[in-house]
């Protein structure tokens, strides 16, 4: 599958699995032993008002070519959550579809520090 085939609505389906275990790794890693707490700390960090907020923190750290893929998912039509505003639900389907792109050029290096960078406040890398 590459990226460039895909339009935004599927890299950001795929960015969305993509994101969420990148924070379970973090959360199953922390020391937690309590599933249940475990699961709503990771649900905080995927839900879209958070992936706004993250883009804020990787947005000047983004290459013109990721900025293609952010700008390709942030510009699908979607039904917005009750839980987010439009504008906040736009951005976090960027950075799905930004990270659905590193994903499937298997740059993990990449991928890891603009995660590290998007949730620094809330994990210790």
């Amino acid at each position: 599958m590459r990226p460039e085939e895909l339009n935004g609505s599927t890299l950001a389906y795929l960015g969305d699995a993509v994101i969420e275990l990148m924070v379970r790794e973090k959360v199953a890693t922390s020391g937690m032993n309590d599933v249940g707490k475990m699961n709503e700390i990771a649900r905080s960090y995927v839900r879209a008002t958070e992936q706004s907020r993250a883009v804020d923190r990787i947005i000047d750290f983004l290459t013109e070519e990721e900025l293609t893929y952010f700008k390709r998912g942030r510009n699908t039509k979607g039904n917005t959550p009750k839980s987010a505003s439009a504008v906040e639900y736009r951005r976090a389907t960027g950075m799905e579809s930004l990270f659905a792109y590193l994903y499937l050029k298997g740059d993990t290096e990449r991928m890891r520090f603009l995660f590290g960078e998007a949730y620094k406040d809330h994990f210790n890398n």
